[in-house]
């Protein structure tokens, strides 16, 4: 069970917030701060990663990395958000979805006129989050939050509910967290950004980067 660690690292983030909302806010872009700060609680995954330590993931908020490509990226982003209606955002893990409720609020900011809804698990499985650490983060006040209807430490189609694969097929905008939402819907011919932190062999050799590098991609 997980229980315990998604609740320690679900409160270590939230004990985090508002000095984190702060720094978002101070920033001269706000969405792209919230962004790339979210990117960084994609760390928090027991699943990839051998060892998770605190101490680690504290320390990668005092070096947030964007680099050329993912400035070209992000403003791609921002075009389409700016045509959209409609935004999903795939979440993964426990912590990381108090991150990614920063990132909705920026969003919700900039394009107010932008309905979100938020994706999670649709049971216990590894420390990814489901409906009920949504709420207990309070993502729920800031978009609709919905059940993938199965507990699989991705977004495979086949599996999802019809409600799920409803919005994944409708949404004018997708932004897909981590690597095993990568590797369940890379490929398949959907325009989705996805973003996460390399965090074994398998993605830094397919990107050629050093473990923990941040990645956002855009797949047409």
């Amino acid at each position: 069970s997980y229980e315990e660690i998604k609740k320690q690292y679900n409160d270590l983030v939230l004990s985090m917030e508002d000095e984190i909302r702060k720094q978002i806010e101070a920033a001269e872009e706000p969405l792209k701060i919230a962004l790339f700060l979210a990117r960084i609680g994609n760390y928090i995954d027991f699943g990839a990663m051998t060892q998770v330590d605190s101490d680690i993931f504290l320390e990668l908020f005092s070096k947030v990395q964007i680099s050329e490509s993912d400035e070209i990226t992000y403003q791609s982003f921002l075009d389409q958000c700016s045509k959209a209606e409609t935004f999903l955002l795939l979440a993964d893990n426990c912590g990381e979805i108090v991150l990614d409720k920063l990132l909705v609020e920026q969003l919700k900011e900039r394009f107010p006129e932008l309905k979100v809804a938020v994706m999670v698990r649709g049971g216990e499985v590894l420390n990814d989050a489901t409906k009920e650490d949504a709420v207990y983060v309070g993502m729920d006040q800031v978009a609709e939050v919905v059940s993938n209807g199965k507990p699989v430490p991705g977004t495979v189609y086949e599996l999802l509910s019809e409600e799920a694969k409803e919005l994944l097929d409708h949404a004018d905008v997708i932004l897909s967290k981590s690597q095993g939402n990568y590797e369940s819907l890379s490929n398949q011919g959907r325009h989705i950004f996805f973003t996460f932190l390399c965090k074994c062999d398998q993605f830094t050799e397919r990107f050629g980067v050093p473990e923990l590098t941040g990645m956002f991609v855009e797949e047409c």
